[in-house]
């Protein structure tokens, strides 16, 4: 959800890859249904190992409930979100909206450190000399 919600809405400051200490071998179809409801498609995103994030990452948010130790250097924000695998649907809406405030939160700290000269220009990817050009969907 947070990895969805990161491309939708803060894809001129972040560039996201969503890896976990211990995923799940797909994501649920009510994940899928209730980010529709907020008309993100989640499309063939899928739980990666922590090994498979491809770049130098500057921050991990750790929702996991585990203590977590990132290389030297990075920054590791500890979110307490409740894991929603095998509650009700509103059990799982209110996670997601959780989700999508704190990642908003994590949108404009970062917008606000960027320099104004380099806001709204898109986001080149770590090692790697392609800027992401892609249309993302604005929040409704």
């Amino acid at each position: 959800m947070a990895e969805g919600f990161a491309r939708a809405y803060g894809a001129d400051v972040l560039s996201v890859q969503s890896a976990g200490l211990a995923p799940a071998l797909a994501v649920v179809p009510l994940t899928h249904r209730v980010m529709l409801e907020k008309n993100i498609d989640l499309g063939d995103y899928y739980p990666k190992e922590m090994q498979h994030v491809d770049a130098v990452v500057d921050l991990v948010i750790n929702m996991s409930g585990y203590d977590f130790e990132a290389h030297p250097g990075t920054e590791v924000e500890v979110w307490d979100i409740r894991d929603p695998i095998g509650e009700s649907d509103e059990v799982f809406r209110q996670v997601r909206d959780e989700i999508e405030q704190r990642v908003l939160g994590l949108i404009e700290r970062t917008r606000s450190r960027k320099p104004a000269a380099l806001q709204g220009r898109p986001v080149a990817q770590a090692g790697s000399s392609k800027v992401d050009t892609r249309r993302r969907p604005t929040r409704q």
